[in-house]
């Protein structure tokens, strides 16, 4: 009688357990089933990651609330796909934890001023550009850098993850350079002379020697001209379709240059032509 009992009890668990399994796999497979653009309009809300301490692309005011030109761009997505530009879940993410957090699903775009390039186009999917952007390097009044060649003895500031870490370590590997993960790190090095220049993009450098007395753009194109884009996790074909299609919409009212007027035009001032920033419609213009 026992004997039975405990053979009736393990048949029944196996039983139990393998419907479970099942569920859950019914359950996976059932979510799995649904596109990107039907599970971010069941939740409610996108996540899209962006800079946190980048000003003006993307930084967290007085009031504690995100802003900045991709913040500008993030919410217009927002409202065309969800209905309400709040209906956005801004997440802050560093230059090196841009593509894991696509790959981990952290984060459904980055629109972190990620600068298209054919090492990352292997990792993640860019959808069409809305920026232009080249290298540019920041070094004090006093000892300004003019050539790169001066760096020859020097410390040259980098952030990890980024196309000036790139740019520097494959085309002069015998600079000596300082790496931090954060902006704000590193521009604090530059300001602690731990570093003799900063090598970042143009268009926050412009931003912050506004702000910064005593440093000067001192080159301000460095390497090749770029492209900033929405990335997506890599194989998200309808996600970046979407954005496609909305970036040439958008381009249609000019909503890049409303973007600029908003948050960078204040920065800049007439310091820097805004056709060398904004692209609209996802077109580059000649």
């Amino acid at each position: 009688m026992k004997k039975s009992i405990a053979i009736f009890t393990l048949l029944f668990t196996l039983v139990l357990t393998i419907g479970l399994v099942s569920g859950c796999k019914n359950v996976t497979s059932q979510k799995e089933s649904k596109s990107s653009l039907e599970q971010i309009k069941e939740s409610g809300k996108i996540r899209i990651g962006v800079f946190s301490d980048k000003a003006p692309f993307g930084y967290i005011d007085e009031n504690g609330e995100p802003q900045g030109y991709d913040v500008y761009f993030g919410k217009r997505i927002a409202k065309d796909l969800l209905g309400d530009e709040n209906a956005v879940e801004f997440v802050s993410v560093e230059a090196a934890s841009r593509v894991e957090f696509l790959e981990t699903n952290k984060v459904d775009i980055i629109l972190a001023n990620f600068t298209v390039t054919d090492e990352r186009k292997e990792k993640v999917d860019f959808a069409l550009p809305y920026m232009k952007v080249a290298l540019g390097i920041v070094a004090p009044d006093a000892s300004p850098i003019t050539d790169v060649s001066q760096l020859k003895g020097k410390k040259l500031i980098v952030n990890k993850g980024t196309t000036a870490e790139t740019y520097f370590t494959k085309n002069y590997p015998n600079i000596e350079l300082l790496k931090y993960d954060e902006n704000t790190a590193a521009f604090n090095a530059l300001l602690d002379k731990r570093g003799d220049a900063i090598a970042h993009d143009n268009t926050l450098l412009f931003a912050w020697v506004t702000k910064n007395k005593g440093y000067t753009t001192s080159i301000d194109s460095l390497g090749s001209v770029d492209t900033i884009a929405p990335a997506v996790k890599k194989g998200n074909k309808e996600l970046v379709e979407w954005l496609n299609e909305e970036i040439k919409t958008l381009g249609k009212e000019n909503f890049f240059h409303s973007d600029y007027d908003a948050t960078l035009l204040p920065v800049y001032g007439d310091a820097v032509d805004p056709e060398s920033v904004v692209v609209e419609g996802g077109e580059i213009s000649k």
